[in-house]
């Protein structure tokens, strides 16, 4: 008897070490986040101003999620030869817990948004993702809604 509840606590402990590393909201939340997104649209709302901002043939942004970490990029298809240059790349943790997504971004070529949180509200509808929430850094006078539609590409 002894024997057989050494063996169950040895058991529960060896197997509880086997946990995979990464963020336990995430894995808790029913929403299948992680994937490859392609941008679809995106609005910005500053102040009174509303900019709505379809997929443009002259750019392309992509996002990428896995259990624990995100990233984005996006760039011109001209390669950087005419006025549409450019290229915008970021990335860090994000924590999923039902459908609040926030993202601690960690890098960014624009270095002023390193180390901020950014909370938004996500829903999936076959195969789009809508992000939408506020970015606002302190100081820059970046302060706005956000509203990003991307559909899955893998």
């Amino acid at each position: 008897m002894k024997l057989k509840i050494a063996f169950i606590l040895t058991a529960s402990i060896v197997l509880s070490c086997n946990e995979k590393p990464g963020n336990k909201d995430s894995i808790s939340s029913n929403l299948p986040i992680q994937g490859t997104w392609e941008l679809i649209s995106e609005t910005k709302i500053e102040n009174s101003d509303t900019i709505f901002t379809p997929a443009s043939k002259d750019q392309k942004m992509i996002k990428i999620l896995n259990d624990s970490h995100f990233s984005f990029l996006r760039h011109d298809l001209n390669k950087g030869k005419d006025s549409t240059a450019t290229f915008v790349a970021g990335g860090g943790s994000y924590s999923l817990k039902n459908n609040q997504y926030t993202e601690q971004l960690d890098y960014c070529n624009s270095r002023e948004w390193e180390g901020h949180s950014f909370v938004f509200t996500v829903a999936i509808q076959n195969d789009t993702l809508i992000q939408s929430g506020r970015e606002k850094i302190e100081g820059t006078g970046i302060d706005r809604i956000i509203i990003e539609k991307y559909f899955r590409v893998h």
